[in-house]
């Protein structure tokens, strides 16, 4: 099966599981999952996609909702303590939002190591 953009459809995408959901239902259940971080932890977008459809090969598909969050909810919704599973800040289209993850997140005094990681046993959250 081809998506209109062209690009084989994978297998293990959000849309094969059951619980998934679709459209906005599931990107608010994202949201909501994502307001239940702690200030000064962060956790993995596989994480976060584990504790939506109850496994963490989603893990882009909470990017592209973290990616597609409503002007009115960007304070609200706290993306910037999701990470990647190697504990780095991964890469966005949007100018400047590496630099301020990083910045919204020493201020809540979660370190980074000289390699530019987070300690994922340190300041991880698992739910």
């Amino acid at each position: 099966m081809r998506h209109s953009i062209g690009r084989a459809r994978r297998r293990d995408s959000i849309d094969d599981h059951p619980a998934a959901g679709a459209g906005e239902g599931l990107f608010e259940r994202i949201y909501a999952e994502v307001e239940r971080i702690p200030r000064g932890r962060v956790t993995t977008y596989g994480t976060v996609s584990l504790m939506v459809v109850g496994r963490p090969t989603a893990a882009r598909t909470v990017g592209w909702a973290l990616n597609g969050l409503p002007a009115d909810r960007f304070e609200s919704i706290p993306w910037w303590r999701v990470i990647n599973a190697s504990g780095r800040i991964s890469n966005s289209s949007r100018p400047g939002a590496a630099a301020e993850q990083r910045d919204r997140l020493e201020a809540e005094g979660v370190e980074f190591g000289l390699d530019g990681r987070v300690d994922l046993d340190r300041f991880g959250w698992d739910g």
